[in-house]
């Protein structure tokens, strides 16, 4: 069986300086160091990291509990009120966010400082999402489809923002933006700022899926960019497979003979991509 490796599978800049960030804080030897909500959406590195002490804060009730400690902010960001409580409870605050998610924070700032409204194209609920609402001064909406869109109703005496969640679909994104032109609004600024490595993933995975007879996709079962990624591959390729685990792999269900292509969501640790590999050359 031959075996085709994604180049742009695992770790992306952000996640890989989050989680290194959360390992260097653990090797200080200080006591005791937490992560507001999981440093990534990868449970066998959160697992991994539980192991050498660092516990997760699962909301702001808990950490309102906290008299001590380091608070490390995760890779897909907090809202403002975060780091504010963080602070008034005199804990040392790590932030550990992705410079681009960082980015959107200080775009929906500055634009709704000025009053206008922002959009935000992404999944409601995403925890990346809710970190780009917190930091919007007045109105706010996410859609994630054509359908939502639609209904959206733009107060027409405010300029308007559009963004976008960092990991969303690239192509959707773009539909979307041209529905939104069509429209003709006025004070309008559509602003692309899907991570670049998510589209080169994507387009990767996409070409990739297309011309193999199996793909794997490995991630964790909350990675959005994962679950992305498997519906890029499965819209490609009908036999496409997601895997958190080298567990999870079901070799009976590849072909014992043909291609079979591999990526993975940008919170997927190298050694794991490596191990699903071999096995598929066994």
């Amino acid at each position: 069986m031959k075996v085709i490796v994604a180049k742009t599978a695992g770790f992306c800049f952000g996640v890989k300086r989050a989680v290194d960030t959360v390992y260097q804080q653990a090797e200080t030897g200080k006591k005791p160091i937490y992560t507001y909500g999981p440093i990534i959406h990868n449970e066998e590195v959160v697992r991994e990291l539980e192991q050498k002490g660092v516990r997760i804060l699962k909301d702001e009730d808990e950490l309102e509990g906290l008299c001590e400690g380091t608070v490390i902010i995760r890779s897909h960001g907090v809202p403002r009120r975060i780091y504010e409580k963080i602070r008034s409870r005199n804990l040392e605050l790590v932030d550990a966010t992705c410079p681009f998610v960082k980015k959107i924070h200080k775009i929906v700032d500055e634009y709704s400082s000025r009053g206008a409204d922002i959009l935000v194209v992404g999944n409601e609920g995403h925890p990346e999402v809710e970190g780009i609402k917190g930091w919007c001064r007045g109105r706010v909406d996410v859609i994630g489809t054509e359908e939502e869109a639609r209904a959206y109703r733009r107060n027409p005496e405010h300029s308007l923002c559009i963004v976008s969640q960092t990991t969303f679909n690239y192509k959707k994104f773009d539909k979307l933006v041209e529905f939104f032109s069509k429209m003709r609004y006025d004070r309008v600024d559509i602003l692309n700022t899907i991570c670049s490595a998510t589209e080169e993933r994507q387009s990767e995975a996409r070409e990739i899926a297309g011309r193999v007879d199996s793909m794997i996709v490995i991630g964790g079962s909350h990675s959005s960019n994962t679950r992305k990624l498997f519906e890029i591959c499965r819209n490609e390729c009908e036999d496409t497979y997601y895997i958190q685990t080298l567990k999870d792999l079901d070799m009976r269900r590849l072909p014992s003979r043909g291609c079979v292509g591999i990526t993975a969501g940008a919170s997927t640790p190298n050694n794991l991509i490596e191990e699903v590999s071999k096995q598929c050359q066994i």
